[in-house]
């Protein structure tokens, strides 16, 4: 199980950051996403992994934050089959959410929310 708390080599492509926007000139894989962040705070971290694993990919983000309000598109390559996956965002102070087996060959768009100690995520 990945470890994580909430208050209380992976083939993924992130484009470079333009107008609070991710893009990415990638080859669009079945798996690619869009992740909007509409939790009210910054994110400072955003991690996604095969659902098979127990270790978390590289953070997507890097030295960028995804503020409150924006979305990033998360890029996959043309050749990753797997369709399991788990989200992981972290806030600057090292809190933790995470959101567990989401079909990412089913989902298009992740709107992430968190509001009065819970956290839920609307899918497209």
């Amino acid at each position: 199980m990945k470890r994580a708390s909430w208050l209380a080599g992976l083939y993924l492509v992130a484009g470079s950051l333009v107008g609070g926007a991710y893009s990415s000139a990638a080859t669009a894989g079945d798996q690619d996403f869009v992740v909007e962040n509409a939790t009210g705070v910054d994110i400072h971290q955003l991690h996604v992994s095969p659902h098979s694993t127990n270790d978390w990919e590289e953070d997507i983000l890097g030295q960028d934050v995804l503020l409150a309000g924006d979305s990033v598109e998360i890029t996959f390559s043309r050749d990753e089959d797997e369709e399991m996956w788990d989200l992981q965002v972290t806030d600057s102070d090292g809190n933790a959410i995470v959101w567990e087996n989401l079909n990412l060959l089913e989902i298009s768009n992740a709107t992430l929310h968190y509001r009065n100690g819970r956290a839920w995520a609307d899918l497209e």
